[in-house]
């Protein structure tokens, strides 16, 4: 199967306007994801409506494609993008532009969940680990996976699932082993150009878990499990974790 990586960008993010271009580490933040991924594929592209990055991401030898302004999300930009390339493969991979610590053994896990044909989207997970503690399992903010015993997703939540009856909520990551969803994903193309004309259901609007429109539909979402721990950016002080996160792993990045 052909894999190309896309990697969407918005300059207007209401938490942390122009994130993309922030700096961590003496370089831009698309910079260090592109390079984490660039050699995971034949070919990348960073997918964005706003010249600033783009110019950016031409500056450091990466290749950019330009999207509509009308996108919502990761999903439509990185449809978008595969039809304004005019390329032709088998899946794309939405790599997030926010996440600069992916690493190359969680793409592979994520490309390998289409060794199963039936696949129609893949996703990762890690573990929580007991020293996470019950905050951070129980915040929303981290949406929880359940699968079935072929390893794909039977439901998201931002509640703990599943609810361990009969146990104390301090023994539950003792006696169980819950599993967070990382926000990569990868479709089919031909998954992808049909999962972008639903409209939102139920549980989507309930959670509000985009993932959750496709499990309502019957599309198949195959997890991959990771062990790796990343740091995404999603405000200002996430930026400063992700310095904080770079030093304690050994990596030299200087401002």
């Amino acid at each position: 199967m052909k894999f190309v990586g896309i990697i969407p960008a918005r300059y207007a993010s209401t938490r942390f306007p122009g994130k993309p271009l922030a700096m961590l580490g003496g370089k831009t933040v698309i910079q260090r994801v592109y390079e984490q991924v660039k050699d995971c594929f034949e070919e990348v592209y960073v997918a964005t409506d706003d010249e600033r990055i783009a110019d950016c991401v031409r500056g450091f030898g990466g290749q950019v494609v330009m999207t509509s302004e009308s996108c919502n999300n990761g999903t439509e930009r990185s449809l978008d993008a595969y039809r304004n390339l005019g390329i032709e493969c088998d899946v794309i991979v939405n790599i997030q532009g926010d996440e600069p610590f992916i690493q190359h053994r969680q793409v592979e896990a994520l490309k390998s969940c289409f060794d199963a044909p039936e696949t129609d989207i893949a996703t990762l997970v890690k573990p929580f680990e007991k020293e996470d503690g019950l905050e951070r399992l129980e915040c929303p903010n981290s949406p929880k996976v359940v699968m079935n015993t072929n390893g794909f997703a039977i439901y998201f939540s931002r509640s703990v699932i599943p609810y361990l009856r009969g146990v104390e909520k301090e023994q539950w990551l003792e006696k169980h082993t819950f599993y967070k969803h990382l926000g990569i994903y990868a479709y089919k193309v031909s998954v992808l150009e049909k999962i972008t004309t639903l409209p939102q259901s139920p549980m989507e609007k309930a959670e509000s878990l985009e993932q959750l429109r496709w499990l309502e539909n019957g599309y198949r979402i195959r997890v991959g499990v990771t062990d790796i721990e990343t740091v995404g950016i999603d405000t200002p002080e996430d930026l400063e974790r992700a310095k904080e996160f770079a030093a304690s792993i050994g990596l030299q990045w200087n401002d």
